[in-house]
């Protein structure tokens, strides 16, 4: 089962002195049995949230601990899958998202919503390098999910210990340390609609033994794959039309204004009536539109491949040097629909000129003439389909060194290391074609977008494919750490010692993001890359830190931290942290903090160049097509309406830190023995909000007052819909959305968990484990001193943030045999557009429409020896739900949310284990 259980424990198994072994899932029956073997000194452990060593697993902060074994029963096999079912994250980036979009094919975990780049991610409790492309977060997929043993979240934030990104939370993978002989497993995942099959595989095996050999060395390597599921193979782009495009085909073409200017003409020549042609649907104003949605990926096909090497070397004197070695590569290849072109001209010597069309033979633009051509000329904006589906191909590399040693000295344990991480990330393209032959073909009359090619235009198609690498990216991180920690006494007579812990860190930090110039150049019509885009930045980190929990009188505890932090680019920042434990009774336990954190600009947001590229959706210009639907001013729809338009992007070397301020209080109680309840309230203050501006409200015709200023509009009056249109400034108008700090966000709620264990006995036990987030508030600025915008439950910026969501296992096991069933919720919200009257809603879409709430069921059966064979069969999304109707842009995929539910549908699974 997925059970959160809260590293504090259930607190009766605490106080009978097995707090490590609850904090890890264990049960406190399992630790009846081994009473005798743990008479002998329990080691202190490291918890994710406190730097001081302890027997006792709980602190004063909120610490969730998830187990693997419960995850891999649960048929889960990747981190992606981890962070969907855990009820305190809002991600809002997976994999699917790399689809139409260069993200790497990466997936982030984001905690509380408050974005990927404030939850900090943590492999053994050390950073992992960022990923390439923008700096801001580790991708989730280079992590090895196969070499896991736990994954503890923690839910508070942790400045004062970790310093920058600790700002919504923490999450630590925990992987095996000591293991010893060997395991394999083989799995496939068989979705019972078409596409998204699925297979993995993995072998981890280790030699010696710590503690009698005094050595340990430990292998795992661990292969997943998953085929593609097309755009065709799920109905949800039927449910409304989807990814809409005036690049069609067969071609649009328009002359002077527009169909509502009496002298403008605009049309489909080849289909009048939009009946044939390929996904074509009418646009209401004299032309058609193209809907993209079958073409595009629901799931890329992805393969993750992997590999942990771990040795451990005790020394004299109790001392440990350790080895660790990750290794991790992850290839996504996604597709999406031919390459649209929107600013093709046509020549009335053309022999494809459609004539009889009503157009000027004499018409010239009052305002710009593009080179090349004569009176009468037309724009056309033709999709290449001869060339087939876009494809692209991502491969993400990811390395890491890590050489550490532990120990104690003079009553001091220590830990330190030196790590060393690498990020790679490179983009190839397959299925483009070079824009300046296919525009001097329709200009010179060799290429017909209206119909059928001869062959000279068949030879000049082929002759413009292009496949190659368009841009690729480096990151590395070099750091040292050192802490250490010990026990000073009973200062206060209170029958438990201070604690005291100290460290200090020092790191390098570079990156580099290039285009490919000369194949970009030829591409960037298409894919709104800039071609001269390069993006480079160093910095030097400093810090030291430090933590003291001072026992007050038997039940109360207090814990004051601070950490100073230098950075090399921007300045210091320093951020403390203060909690207590209270615990009245055995059976009750209050806890609380306060701290400040902050979030540096990632060396991105400073240094990357002003390059032009493509809006993430597509929208329509606030004063020129104010409804969505009708242009104005004399412009043509293809131009004003519905239209990727161009910005402008980069980074910003006057950024300062982000700030913020978190609070929790929370409660543990034990009513009846086997039940366990926690309530733990949160809340955190944001401000200096590092981003850009939310496309959505920039082009959000109610709004449009206060961010006219970013609008920077051609001669014509227009912004310009092809990235080969700037930065001329006869052709190029944009919006200015560089980044900078922006204004302050608020979030509170209450995060809820449950526990109850049933012992039947002869009929084996019962565990029911429930947790649950409920976000009171989530409001945010668009800028300093800005309006405060709602989020819960609404559609607003990039997404909504879920009101409620919730994780319930039911789990029953005796002896070898295990079985299990797993329900997850989130609420539904007001979609994309339908709040206000947003030039963003689709004509399709309902005045106030609401995306439905989403619950899916999960069951599995299982059965496992120590040592042998061990099956488990599982059903995902039991009951075959389909992700409900959104009417969003944000993403490639049409009819549903790709960020937030699962299109795969109901998914058979078996894993079969090997342990020997």
């Amino acid at each position: 089962m997925l059970t959160e259980k809260i590293i504090a424990r259930s607190l009766r198994l605490v106080f009978s002195g097995t707090a490590i072994a609850a904090g890890l899932g264990l049960s406190a029956h399992a630790m009846a049995q081994t009473q005798e073997v743990q008479q002998a000194p329990v080691a202190r452990v490291e918890i994710t949230g406190s730097a001081i060593k302890r027997i006792d697993g709980e602190t004063a902060v909120p610490v969730t601990v998830i187990r693997a074994e419960d995850l891999k029963r649960e048929g889960i096999t990747t981190i992606e899958q981890v962070m969907a079912n855990l009820s305190v994250s809002q991600a809002q980036t997976g994999t699917s998202q790399s689809v139409g979009a260069s993200t790497g094919g990466a997936s982030f975990a984001n905690l509380r919503g408050i974005g990927a780049n404030k939850t900090l991610v943590l492999l053994n409790g050390r950073r992992l390098a960022n990923n390439a492309y923008d700096s801001s977060a580790p991708d989730l997929n280079m992590i090895p999910f196969a070499a896991l043993e736990r994954v503890e979240v923690l839910r508070d934030g942790a400045s004062a210990l970790y310093g920058s990104d600790a700002v919504g939370g923490v999450i630590n993978f925990i992987t095996k340390k000591d293991f010893q002989g060997g395991v394999i497993t083989l799995g496939t995942d068989s979705p019972q609609h078409a596409g998204g099959r699925s297979y993995n595989g993995n072998v981890a095996y280790g030699w010696g033994d710590l503690d009698t050999q005094g050595w340990n060395v430990s292998a795992v390597i661990d292969h997943q794959e998953q085929n593609h599921i097309a755009g065709n193979e799920r109905p949800y782009n039927t449910r409304y039309s989807g990814g809409l495009s005036a690049s069609t085909y067969p071609a649009n073409f328009s002359q002077g204004a527009g169909t509502l200017n009496p002298k403008g003409v605009a049309g489909n020549p080849a289909a009048p009536s939009c009946a044939s042609g390929v996904d074509l649907i009418s646009n209401g104003a004299g032309g058609c539109t193209m809907t993209t949605s079958s073409f595009v990926d629901y799931v890329p096909r992805n393969i993750r491949d992997s590999g942990l090497f771990r040795g451990t070397l005790k020394l004299p004197g109790g001392h440990e040097l350790g080895l660790e070695y990750l290794t991790s590569q992850s290839v996504v290849a996604t597709q999406i629909a031919p390459v649209p072109y929107g600013s093709l001209y046509m020549n009335k010597t053309s022999p494809f000129y459609p004539t009889g069309a009503g157009l000027d033979p004499n018409y010239q633009s009052p305002t710009y003439n593009p080179p090349g051509t004569q009176p009468g000329w037309i724009q056309v904006r033709w999709r290449d389909l001869p060339n087939g589906a876009r494809q692209d191909k991502n491969t993400n590399n990811q390395q890491r060194l890590v050489l550490s040693l532990e120990g104690n000295i003079a009553g001091w344990d220590y830990n330190t290391a030196a790590t060393w991480n690498e990020n790679r990330v490179k983009e190839v393209l397959i299925g483009y074609s070079n824009g300046d032959i296919i525009s001097q073909g329709v200009l010179n009359g060799v290429i017909n977008p209206f119909g059928d090619q001869t062959a000279a235009g068949t030879a000049l198609l082929n002759s413009a494919g292009l496949s190659g690498e368009v841009q690729h990216a480096r990151g590395q991180s070099t750091g040292l750490d050192f802490h250490a920690s010990r026990e000073l006494g009973d200062w206060l007579n209170a029958g438990r010692g201070v604690g005291l812990a100290l460290g200090a860190q020092a790191g390098y930090d570079k990156f580099t993001s290039a285009a490919n110039t000369d194949f970009a150049t030829k591409v960037q019509a298409s894919t709104g890359i800039d071609p001269t885009s390069f993006n480079s930045g160093t910095r030097h980190t400093y810090a030291v830190y430090g933590e003291i929990n001072v026992p007050i009188i038997k039940s109360l505890d207090v814990t004051l931290s601070g950490r100073y932090d230098k950075f090399s680019d921007f300045g210091n920042t320093t951020n403390p942290k203060v909690s207590f434990r209270f615990q009245p009774v055995d059976a009750v336990l209050f806890r609380g903090s306060y701290s400040t954190g902050f979030r540096a600009p990632s060396l991105y947001e400073i240094n990357a160049s002003q390059t032009y590229t493509n809006t993430g959706g597509t929208y329509s210009d606030p004063v020129n097509c104010p409804d969505g639907k009708t242009p104005l001013n004399g412009h043509a729809y293809s131009s004003v309406c519905k239209q990727q338009f161009q910005v402008l992007g980069g980074g910003n070397t006057a950024l300062q830190p982000e700030k913020s301020k978190n609070v929790t209080l929370g409660v543990m109680i034990e009513p009846v023995k086997d039940l366990s309840v926690g309530v733990d309230l949160w809340a955190i203050f944001l401000r200096n909000t590092i981003s850009s501006l939310s496309q959505e409200d920039i082009f959000d015709a109610t709004q449009y007052g206060r961010f006219s200023s970013v609008y920077h509009r051609n001669p014509a009056g227009e912004l310009a819909v092809d990235g080969s249109q700037c930065p001329n400034p006869a052709t190029c108008g944009y919006i200015d959305d560089r980044t900078q700090n922006l204004g302050g966000t608020i979030t509170n709620g209450v995060d809820l968990s449950l526990n109850y264990r049933y012992r039947t006995g002869r009929f084996g036990n019962f565990t029911l484990a429930s947790n649950a987030t409920y976000i009171h508030k989530y409001e945010y600025q668009n800028e300093p001193g800005g309006d405060w915008l709602q989020n819960v439950n609404v559609f607003s910026g990039s997404g909504p943030i879920f009101r409620w969501q919730n994780t319930t296992n039911l789990v029953w096991n005796k002896d070898q045999l295990s079985a299990g069933l797993t329900a997850r919720y989130k609420t539904g919200y007001l979609d994309q557009g339908a709040g206000s009257a947003s030039t963003l809603a689709s004509d399709f879409q309902p005045l106030g429409f609401r995306v439905a709430s989403y619950t899916t069921f999960d069951s599995y059966v299982s059965w496992n020896q120590k040592k042998g064979l061990g099956l488990t069969f599982g059903v995902r999304n039991l009951f075959d739900r389909d992700p409900p109707l959104s009417y969003q842009s944000q993403t490639f995929q049409a009819g549903y949310d790709a960020r937030y539910t699962d299109p795969i549908g109901r998914t058979y699974y078996v894993r079969g284990t090997y342990t020997f």
